[in-house]
């Protein structure tokens, strides 16, 4: 599996290099929650820059880990979706339900702010 997690501050950074059998997907899940429950991580940007492919398996993984993440405290900002990536999903009907996406990683961090500044805003 090549899934490299990095803290920065109460953020980790999680660059997903390539394309992720079920297994794998189910895996990363797993440990990438348990590393934001142990470090109490606020905010979580996911690269996919480096995938290919996104199939209905990975989109449905994605959401879920966005929902975990969220139950458990922590924002989700999805980074650097291929635009060949984003136009066969869209073709497949393939979504990513309420989950902010951005370009790159300036402006995924840019959003990661300003989404965890809203939400200490409501508290």
């Amino acid at each position: 599996m090549s899934v490299s997690i990095m803290k920065q501050g109460a953020t980790l950074v999680v660059a997903l290099q390539e394309a992720l059998a079920d297994f794998e997907w189910r895996r990363f899940q797993q440990d990438l929650l348990q590393r934001a429950r142990k470090d109490g991580i606020r905010g979580v940007i996911v690269d996919l820059s480096g995938m290919d492919i996104v199939d209905s398996f990975a989109s449905r993984m994605i959401n879920d880990l966005v929902r975990m993440l969220g139950l458990e405290g922590s924002e989700v900002v999805i980074i650097g979706i291929q635009p060949e990536v984003a136009f066969a999903m869209a073709r497949l009907g393939l979504r990513l339900e309420e989950v902010p996406t951005a370009l790159d990683f300036d402006e995924g961090t840019a959003l990661l702010k300003a989404r965890l500044k809203e939400r200490r805003n409501h508290a």
